[in-house]
């Protein structure tokens, strides 16, 4: 049968109002800080994916859920504006759209989130019919996201039954705590981990001494390790052999997002045929691209952009 999406998205939408780059620390005591930029835009890890991928050209729709205030109701026109089907993106009776503030500061940044429907999402969001007809399922967010990570081997099978791929990115644990028996389990029905530097070698624990061990040691759970580091490229692991793309030059305004934006291109190429290491480059390019804007979502480039931004660095088309 075919399929109606080549993307469906799983997880956090809410608003982002990213201010900064703050010149020093954040300061308390009722004291008022001046920065250059403030903006409000779409932010949560999936929706930044859900509109990266569509920008690149897939049919992409997004399962969760938002609140029925002003909040949600931004979240669900910038979506679809975008391109983005929101069939799927659920009203939660009583509470609240998720909101996130970043502050940035050089090549840092805080993150603060009122998690709202986060808390409530889970994979009863998630119709069986939409993942039958989907090609790739990607799920983000997995600690901001507890009743859904409880049950993501459950909808990895489902996946799996209906033919479709998984790719998970479980960005920041806020507890510090990282590893769980859900989340092994799931790793162990998952294509692609999309981890950044510092995500994998948390999630790899004291084992790993370095960054190659620890994709390698997280490969061995189940999936091709696919890790972000920012201006030195990526990397993926299979768990017997790495192949590793360099940085795409760039003169980021700020990279809220860019991690995002580098799993929609990873995901695109790979969807389009291409094998890991040229789908590397792409995603390295799709990442550094959205840094030429403040936010997540604004800059974020098109198939022919992410192509040109390569052959520009020497690696020519495939």
């Amino acid at each position: 049968m075919p399929h109606t999406f080549d993307l469906l998205v799983v997880g956090d939408a809410n608003p982002d109002i990213v201010l900064g780059p703050l010149d020093g620390p954040l300061a308390f005591g009722q004291r008022e800080q001046l920065v250059p930029t403030g903006l409000l835009t779409l932010g949560g890890s999936a929706a930044i994916v859900a509109c990266g991928a569509a920008r690149l050209g897939l049919k992409v729709a997004f399962a969760g859920r938002i609140g029925d205030d002003d909040a949600g109701r931004y979240v669900r026109g910038a979506l679809e504006a975008r391109g983005v089907d929101t069939d799927a993106l659920r009203l939660d009776p009583e509470l609240p759209t998720p909101l996130t503030t970043v502050v940035t500061r050089a090549d840092d940044r805080a993150i603060l989130t009122s998690p709202g429907t986060l808390a409530t999402t889970d994979v009863t969001d998630v119709p069986e019919a939409l993942v039958a007809a989907s090609r790739h399922v990607h799920v983000a967010s997995y600690f901001l996201l507890p009743a859904l990570a409880t049950a993501l081997p459950t909808l990895w099978d489902t996946a799996r039954r209906h033919g479709a791929t998984t790719s998970l990115d479980t960005n920041d644990d806020p507890s510090g705590t990282w590893r769980t028996g859900a989340l092994t389990e799931a790793l162990a029905r998952t294509d692609f981990l999309l981890p950044n530097a510092q995500e994998a070698l948390a999630l790899a624990g004291d084992e790993a001494t370095d960054l190659d061990g620890a994709a390698a040691l997280l490969a061995r759970l189940g999936p091709l390790v696919v890790v972000k580091n920012g201006a030195a490229g990526a990397l993926a692991h299979d768990g017997a052999s790495v192949v590793r793309t360099g940085g795409t030059p760039a003169r980021p305004k700020d990279t809220v997002g860019a991690g995002d934006s580098f799993d929609a291109g990873f995901i695109a190429a790979t969807l389009r045929g291409l094998g890991t290491e040229r789908a590397l480059e792409v995603a390295a390019a799709c990442g550094s691209l959205s840094t030429r804007a403040h936010g997540g979502t604004p800059a974020q480039a098109t198939w022919d952009e992410a192509l040109a931004a390569l052959t520009r660095n020497g690696k020519n088309q495939s």
